[in-house]
């Protein structure tokens, strides 16, 4: 469980690379990006960035290979902006959480609909 302050750290993190991407990251592969979590390490050292691109899987594969190439940019932008002593190495993750919601519920419409016949 994190505290409090992991809390609000992760919250900066989450905005602040958001500005980052969308405003300063001039890069067209990365195209429709959502920052949906941001999970930091107990020491600091890492932070685990959940994100989804809008689009095929092509897309998406693009997207976070952008991300990566990206990540010593947004990661010394980050230090200017945050004031903590440690800046963490950020990690990119794809966050498949609507998509697996999308398969569920699809599974259950069918579920529905066999039920009603």
């Amino acid at each position: 469980m994190a505290t409090i302050k992991q809390e609000r750290l992760n919250q900066i993190i989450l905005r602040e690379v958001t500005n980052i991407i969308h405003f300063e990251l001039k890069d067209p592969s990365i195209g429709f990006i959502t920052i949906s979590d941001v999970d930091v390490s107990n020491d600091h050292s890492f932070a685990t960035i959940y994100v989804s691109f809008l689009g095929k899987q092509t897309r998406k594969d693009a997207g976070l290979n952008a991300l990566n190439k990206a990540k010593g940019f947004i990661r010394s932008e980050l230090a200017k902006r945050l004031t903590t002593r440690r800046v963490p190495s950020l990690i990119f993750k794809l966050d498949d959480t609507l998509e697996n919601a999308e398969k569920l519920n699809k599974i259950f419409q069918k579920i529905d609909e066999e039920k009603e016949s």
